[in-house]
Formats: C-alpha cells, structure tokens, sequence
C-alpha cells in the first residue's frame, strides 16, 4: 500500500485507521526539506513491506492547523501510533533500517505493554498528549 499524503481531504480516512487501533507510521517532513525528499522513496518502500501499517506523510507546514504547535526540531521525525497510543515520537536517520527496528519493536508488543510504556516517563506522557493524532484530528475539526 502507498504512502497515504496527508491533506486536509483525507484526514477522516488517517482518523478511522486510528478509531480501529490500527497502526500508523507518520513522517512529519516539510516540503522545502532535501533530506525529507530523499527520505520519502525509502519511506514508500518501507510501507510496501509492511501492510500490516499505514504509512502516512505529514507535511507539517500544509499540516499547520494539525501540527504547526508540535515542536519538530529535526527532519525527518516519525512519529509511530497505535490507536490512541503514541509509541515513538522523535527525529531518526535517513538509513530506513532504524525506522523498521522501531516500528518492528512496537509492533510486537500487546496493546498493554504499550500503554504501560506510554505512561512510563515524562517524555512518553508527552507523546500522549502533544503528539497524539487522534486528539490532533479532533482538535482541528473543531
């Protein structure tokens, strides 16, 4: 399956993936970004290999209403999500290989080892709440 580009369109579908605790894999890049174009043919490949996920794309500066108050210091940041759980937010490296660990890490965990991590430390109670896509597509309907 593709990476799905995020636009204002197609929220609804990244929502209902969400609402049924699916897995979503987000890359929060930004147009201008050379790193983030080189990053995102490896990114589709990386969705190729896993369908088990939805890949998405977020153009955080297209994305403003959605993500503008996230603070994403460094391109490329994935953010990975499983239902209302945030499982990793944070800047990684071109090599693809680091986001398929992660991604692969979190994946085999049950749904309750993921919230009790979620609520681990500081850093993870964070992830909940600032970078949440589920709360961040609720905030931007209204």
């Amino acid at each position: 399956m593709p990476v799905l580009i995020i636009s204002n369109e197609n929220r609804p579908q990244l929502a209902q993936i969400l609402a049924e605790d699916g897995w979503v894999v987000a890359c929060l890049c930004a147009a201008w970004c050379g790193s983030c174009r080189e990053y995102q043919t490896n990114f589709t490949a990386l969705a190729l290999r896993h369908p088990e996920a939805r890949f998405v794309w977020i153009d955080i500066e297209d994305q403003a209403d959605l993500m503008d108050d996230l603070d994403v210091d460094n391109f490329p940041t994935l953010l990975i999500q499983r239902g209302k759980i945030v499982t990793f937010l944070g800047p990684v490296e071109l090599d693809l290989r680091l986001a398929e660990r992660l991604f692969l890490a979190q994946h085999k965990k049950s749904p309750t080892d993921l919230a009790i991590e979620a609520d681990s430390s500081a850093e993870r109670r964070q992830w909940q709440s600032n970078g949440n896509l589920v709360l961040r597509l609720q905030q931007a309907a209204n």
